[in-house]
């Protein structure tokens, strides 16, 4: 149809709905694959990461005009709908445009029977303003509603309503929807200066950025390709998350009596927290056992960590099969990622509720093997990329109950980073701090 953003966007959408394929890796390999650059390679992600992000939104306008349900319709119909609706209520591309494209793609897709089926639910879209439809399918509810205002399922949102503590109906309405709008926003590119090869004022410089307010390693790149930087070519710098960057800081830095540098990731898979690690126990004269359960990562984090004083075993965190005594110790836990919803715009709609209780069980059991094989007097960062708190602070407080270990603040090891929870552990936003919703608590082993 010589569309080419908006035959990518519908690509990358209906790959990510039959496949469940990852939106954020889909699209950047076909814009390469299509030589589509410029504003066409930005209306196409504009498009793709928009629909992906707002895809409970637009069926719930789409079901409200279709005659069939939703999950009836062929995946290529429901496909070209929702991009077509994405235009109609969040761009301000001509309503006719908008409407005419995606009956032309479903012609294309081979599925011209439903043309005229797509073409009368979008000409009924167009006749209302979007506003209007965004009020007419909104729950009345105060908690439903933001969800809904936010582009989020409903569970979602009362996990974050209480991990910030706040009432959805009062003061903290604000708030909580600071926090959901900011999975939506396109989030700054950290990058690591690796400690002992190149500090983030020598990284800053080099690469144009701005150096991090938190991690003394960080650097913050507004825009660019980091892989093509000199710096992550010579593998002095990489991309990580500040967040990740100061709990990984603070598995070194919390105080050890006898330190013998025996140092432990327990879950280290893709490697950026045991190459960090790796890093500062090279200046320190420790070494770091890296646990993956995964021989596919495992071979990731012996790339990540090439020329460090790491060493990685294929293995389960559970049962490791490795000697107790560890100075410190990191789990950094598998987890519902629901963190890091502004990394993976769909991810928000494939998530379920029912797998944390599932996952709580992992967390428990390897956070129970770190403390196992942790040395008296040693210590332990449980982490995690999400701030439900049946994953941070419920894992944490059911082993401090056991007696075997003592909580220890960790808000002395974020290098400055305030409002960051009410308990001795740390809980980072988005919308507060600019990194993933990360936690962290740090365990002394009695």
């Amino acid at each position: 149809m010589g569309d080419k953003a908006r035959e990518a966007a519908f690509d990358v959408l209906l790959r990510v709905e039959v496949e469940d394929a990852y939106g954020n890796l889909v699209l950047p390999q076909l814009l390469r694959e299509r030589k589509i650059k410029g504003r066409d390679a930005a209306f196409a992600t504009e498009l793709a990461y928009g629909a992906l992000r707002s895809q409970g939104v637009l069926d719930a306008v789409i079901g409200e005009c279709s005659s069939r349900p939703l999950a009836d319709l062929d995946p290529n119909v429901l496909t070209a709908l929702r991009l077509g609706v994405y235009q109609l209520l969040y761009t301000r591309v001509d309503a006719h445009a908008a409407v005419d494209t995606s009956v032309r793609l479903v012609e294309a897709a081979g599925q011209a029977k439903a043309k005229g089926f797509v073409n009368g639910i979008l000409r009924t879209v167009t006749r209302t303003p979007a506003s209007q439809w965004l009020q007419k399918v909104s729950p009345t509810e105060p908690l439903a509603a933001v969800a809904f205002r936010t582009a989020h399922p409903e569970w979602i949102a009362r996990s974050f309503a209480t991990a910030l503590g706040v009432d959805p109906e009062g003061a903290g309405a604000e708030e909580l929807e600071k926090a959901l709008l900011a999975d939506s926003e396109r989030p700054v590119v950290h990058l690591v200066a690796r400690p002992g090869e190149l500090s983030a004022e020598e990284l800053a410089l080099t690469t144009g950025g701005e150096e991090g307010r938190y991690s003394p390693y960080a650097v913050y790149l507004d825009s660019g390709d980091p892989g093509a930087l000199q710096p992550v070519r010579d593998r002095m710098a990489a991309v990580q998350d500040e967040g990740s960057q100061l709990i990984a800081r603070a598995v070194t830095e919390v105080p050890v009596d006898a330190d013998s540098g025996r140092w432990l990731d327990l879950c280290a898979g893709p490697g950026g927290k045991a190459a960090l690690m790796g890093a500062i126990a090279a200046i320190d004269g420790a070494h770091v056992d890296a646990v993956e359960v995964s021989e596919t990562r495992a071979d990731l984090i012996r790339k990540t960590t090439q020329d460090l004083p790491v060493t990685v075993h294929v293995g389960d965190g559970r049962k490791p099969g490795l000697e107790p005594g560890y100075d410190r110790v990191l789990v950094d836990a598998p987890c519902s990622g629901l963190g890091a919803l502004r990394r993976r715009p769909e991810a928000r709609w494939r998530k379920s509720e029912s797998d944390i209780k599932e996952l709580n069980t992992l967390q428990a059991e390897l956070l129970t093997s770190a403390i196992e094989l942790t040395k008296p007097g040693g210590v332990v960062v449980y982490s995690t990329c999400s701030p439900d708190i049946r994953e941070t602070r419920g894992i944490v407080d059911k082993v401090l109950d056991t007696g075997t270990v003592e909580e220890l603040s960790a808000h002395e090891f974020t290098c400055g980073m305030k409002d960051v929870g009410t308990h001795p552990s740390v809980q980072m936003w988005p919308h507060r701090h600019g990194t993933d919703a990360m936690f962290f608590a740090v365990l002394r082993k009695r």
